[in-house]
């Protein structure tokens, strides 16, 4: 009969019910048959026929079943295959008739054999039909590639004992180095692995060198440090115009003092015209009223700036609710305003446009007041104008006004020319950087406007209008663009809504993954990235906008629990005995560490039986006969064997010169050998009987422990022959501890 089918394997779910489960190829006896029961977890049984199922079917082409004690439940998974008895049991005799049945079902036990076989490559990891290799097979032993990974080595062979990556410490010119070899750069601090195996040459920073393309960068520390340096300036300059705003504030105090000096002279001459009076009455009260709001709030002016907006905001710009002191430009009146945490309401810091002329028309025309004060014989005229004081009468509640906030008018009219100053520091909301001052003068260092085209606070510097804060909010902020075909600007809402904002200089490109240097892009207005070449469709450009910030300059006296005055030279801070403060100590001292290392011997046992073999008893060394020994220097070993057959050690084959060095008969069932130093080539041997023994050989052991000496914070010396005898030497601080673990050095402090 012919095998028509390669399937030798059906795979079932279980369910808890079924136990029938029907196998579709040909077996010749029940024992051919191998069943699996799978766990949802991954564990495979391996069923015993009888005691946990039964065959039917041996012989049938077409197959049969496999009957299951037990019905496997769900989650499981049964799978049949066939597992065909790799023996060979026809015997042709010869002159005999030929059998075809016989032949034939020899055949098909091949051709069964061969199927197994090729169902097994076809679930292994092997090279394609076109790919080569020296050796698929590694001799390396489990104490070897213990915590290695199986890799592949600078040749492309299979090997066992490649690191994920070896550090090679700082790099240096004229080394060669290896795939995935790990390297500082000394003049950067940056980290970089070797992607080619290479001589370095040439000098550093390795992002110039000759070799650059040779490297991967992995820590880019110098543009850590970069950014770093230039967020502490930033927020430098930052702090320092705030504190002129601030100055500022205070002038439009001083300018309503001005104003309140004027007020009063024009009370004391209200009969020159009820008209003066009303106005100055105005104007006094809305300089009383803005000098008031400056006074209490412009302290604050170096909290959250939220920008031009036409109404008064409920929330800060990211959503959160308002701090004490957050500022906004008022472009429905044209004004400053603070916010006051305490009333929950918005503040005018500044007059409005029509105040602040009513303000300059007091000042204006006091000269004119003052004139009106010498006139005294005029005064008798106003008698004859009853009607006109009356009228001055009828708006009494006006010139009390002003008389209630004649401190604040005169602190005003001090300051006048300060207030008329302030629109020239900071010039408000505009689409492009200011060039004058609104009333056409230069532009002066410190002057303050906010750029709508980049939503940012800008100051003006010797060098021109800058940043007075970060765009970013935060240290970093992400936008994720998808391009189209040839696309190169990028700006505005990326794939997740976010609108793209950066600081110039402070900024990162990805495309696709891949870092593009700065010649590949445009990146200076804020708002939007300019590539070099088209994109392709469907390219991804990350691109990464980093926060500029500086940190405050912190003395270490100033901190909680620490002494007042700093300590001597070389000392270090320390807890106290009373564990509730620190102090100025000295510092631990230097430590010399010296590591020697040696094998450390291990006590084994084995087990030693005796079996006949053609004939003759033979020795088993833990199952394998006569097997050759290796008996480590330094290692005890015990050898449990039968009391008929003591077990003994010689120096020759023949057993003539017996080996007792290190050798302890414990009973007459074990004997111990503690292997010494230099020990011959020994050979094993039964006293009672002969050729039953076998070679045991003594090799050196490799090292596999270290031990260390230390100058135990200088109490103790080394002397120049025991530190020339060290294996390695550490120079660290005191207080740690070594041991081994699989091979790697521990230290523990």
């Amino acid at each position: 009969m012919t095998i028509s089918t390669t399937i030798i394997k059906n795979s079932y779910s279980g369910n808890a019910s079924q136990t029938v489960f029907p196998y579709t190829f040909k077996i010749s006896v029940n024992a051919d048959i191998q069943v699996i029961l799978r766990s949802a977890t991954g564990t495979e049984t391996v069923k015993s026929i009888s005691s946990d199922y039964s065959v039917s079917g041996a012989g049938n082409a077409s197959g049969g079943n496999v009957t299951m004690g037990v019905a496997p439940a769900s989650g499981e998974t049964l799978v049949i295959r066939r597992a065909t008895v790799q023996t060979q049991n026809i015997d042709l005799v010869e002159n005999d008739p030929f059998s075809a049945e016989t032949v034939e079902g020899g055949f098909d036990k091949s051709v069964s054999l061969v199927q197994e076989i090729q169902e097994e490559a076809d679930r292994s990891l092997k090279l394609s039909r076109t790919n080569t290799m020296t050796s698929t097979e590694f001799t390396v032993d489990a104490v070897s590639r213990a915590g290695k990974v199986l890799g592949f080595d600078n040749a492309g062979e299979l090997a066992v004992t490649n690191e994920i990556g070896i550090n090679k410490g700082n790099w240096s010119a004229s080394t060669t180095y290896a795939n995935r070899d790990i390297v500082k750069d000394t003049s950067t601090n940056n980290i970089f692995m070797a992607n080619t195996v290479h001589t370095s040459s040439g000098s550093q920073p390795l992002t110039t060198n000759t070799d650059s393309a040779k490297w991967d960068l992995l820590v880019d520390a110098a543009s850590a440090t970069t950014a770093a340096t230039t967020a502490t300036t930033q927020a430098g300059i930052a702090t320092t115009k705030a504190g002129e705003a601030a100055a500022s504030a205070s002038s439009v105090s001083t300018s309503a003092s001005n104003a309140a000096t004027s007020a009063t002279n024009a009370s004391n001459s209200a009969t020159t015209s009820t008209n003066q009076a009303t106005a100055a009455a105005s104007s006094a009260t809305a300089a009383a009223g803005s000098a008031s709001a400056a006074a209490t709030t412009f302290d604050l002016f170096d909290d959250a700036y939220l920008g031009a907006k036409s109404s008064n905001p409920s929330v800060d710009n990211d959503g959160n609710a308002l701090a004490d002191g957050a500022l906004y430009f008022d472009t429905t009146n044209d004004v400053m305003k603070v916010y006051n945490l305490a009333s929950t309401t918005w503040l005018q810091l500044t007059p409005t446009v029509t105040n602040q002329n009513k303000i300059n028309t007091v000042a204006g025309i006091s000269a004119n007041v003052t004139t009106v004060a010498g006139l005294s014989s005029a005064i008798g005229t106003v008698n004859s104008n009853s009607t006109n004081i009356n009228l001055v009468a009828t708006n009494n509640t006006n010139v009390t006004n002003v008389g209630t906030n004649i401190a604040a008018i005169t602190t005003a009219a001090t300051n006048l020319a300060d207030i008329n100053a302030f629109a020239n520091i900071y010039l408000g909301p505009s689409g492009t950087a200011p060039t004058a001052d609104p009333d056409g003068s230069a532009l002066d260092l410190g002057d303050l406007y906010f750029d709508t085209a980049s939503n940012t606070m800008k100051v003006y510097s010797s060098g021109g209008w800058i940043a007075a804060g970060s765009a970013v909010n935060g240290t970093a902020n992400r936008f994720e663009y998808t391009a189209t075909a040839g696309q190169t600007t990028f700006t505005g809402a990326d794939t997740n809504s976010a609108t793209m904002a950066y600081d110039a200089g402070f900024i990162d490109c990805y495309l696709n993954g891949v870092k593009l240097a700065n010649a590949d892009f445009t990146a200076t207005n804020g708002t939007s990235v300019v590539l070099g070449t088209g994109a392709a469709v469907n390219d991804i450009l990350m691109v990464v906008a980093f926060g500029t910030f500086s940190l405050s300059n912190f003395s270490i006296t100033a901190a909680n629990d620490v002494p007042a005055a700093l300590g001597s030279a070389g000392q270090a801070l320390v807890v106290n005995a009373g564990a509730n403060a620190l102090e100025f100590s000295n510092a631990s001292s230097a430590e010399i560490y010296g590591f020697n290392k040696y094998y450390n011997p291990s006590t084994l046992v084995k087990t030693v039986t005796v079996v006949s073999v053609g004939g003759s008893n033979k020795y088993f060394i833990d199952g394998v006969q006569q097997d050759t020994l290796d008996l480590y220097e330094g290692n005890t070993y015990i050898f449990n064997h039968p009391s008929a057959h003591p077990f003994r050690f010689s120096t020759d084959s023949g057993n003539s010169s017996a080996y007792t060095t290190g050798v302890t008969v414990n009973s007459t069932t074990q004997v111990t050998i503690v292997v010494a130093s230099n020990a011959p080539t020994l050979y094993y041997y039964c006293s009672s009987h002969s050729n039953m023994g076998g070679q045991a050989n003594t090799p050196t052991p490799a090292n596999n422990a270290a031990r260390y000496i230390t100058t135990n914070q200088g109490a103790d010396n080394i002397d120049a022959a025991s530190y020339a005898g060290f294996d390695d030497v550490l120079f660290s601080a005191s207080g740690f501890v070594f041991s081994i673990s699989n091979g790697n050095l521990i230290a523990t402090i």
